[in-house]
């Protein structure tokens, strides 16, 4: 083989690795996320329940599809009545809804109490309908500043800032990993009914946040 065809071909083949890896940051370089900002998948958590939960919101390989639970839509998360054991963290899940507010994150032990922007989640409150956002009525999902650095890698911004630019007051859809946050389970309405600070439907989340897209209202 002509020695230029041939340096051509490792090219070639060096691209697709390269890309593969973007794409898919945990096959080809499984420990490349275990550590974030010097931040482990841990965080600064010293109980082992929260060390547990971070692992899970931490998560850096997407769902494949058949880990994608259909039945998981946002009414389904919205329904009534005790969820603790609804679904399972193992589970991926797709669902439309729409943007009520993006914001900054706290500063929490799954990201080793950071303080700075960049470094903490990203909150995307979702409703079902438009006209009706109160409290109660709303699901949380969340991006990872894991997930932000996989996507800066392939040229797209998922800072606080450009999501709610791009995403307030739209109709979009979300895939990622099912969590139930039991730090909020207390905050929220299906496991503690009619508390004055609710502030959520319920302590199931998509988080991490694997894919965001822009659509058209759903027609009913």
């Amino acid at each position: 083989m002509p020695k230029a065809r041939l340096a051509l071909r490792i090219a070639t083949i060096c691209l697709c690795i390269s890309l593969a890896s973007l794409a898919y940051p945990g096959r080809t370089a499984s420990n490349s996320l275990e550590s974030y900002d010097g931040c482990g998948m841990e965080g600064d958590a010293r109980g082992p329940a929260v060390q547990a939960l971070n692992r899970l919101k931490n998560r850096y390989i997407p769902p494949q599809p058949e880990q994608i639970d259909r039945a998981i839509t946002l009414a389904a998360m919205l329904a009534p009545g005790r969820d603790t054991g609804r679904w399972k963290v193992k589970q991926g899940a797709e669902i439309i809804g729409f943007v009520f507010d993006v914001k900054v994150g706290g500063i929490e032990s799954t990201n080793c109490h950071a303080r700075a922007v960049e470094q903490r989640d990203t909150h995307i409150e979702i409703i079902l309908d438009p006209m009706a956002g109160f409290r109660a009525r709303r699901v949380i999902v969340e991006v990872t500043p894991r997930w932000r650095a996989i996507m800066e890698a392939q040229g797209v911004d998922w800072s606080t800032r450009a999501l709610r630019d791009r995403l307030l007051g739209r109709w979009i859809k979300v895939r990622g990993w099912m969590l139930f946050d039991m730090e909020h389970q207390n905050e929220s309405e299906n496991t503690a009914p009619g508390r004055e600070r609710n502030w959520r439907a319920t302590a199931w989340e998509i988080h991490p946040i694997t894919s965001i897209e822009v659509v058209q209202r759903p027609a009913r």
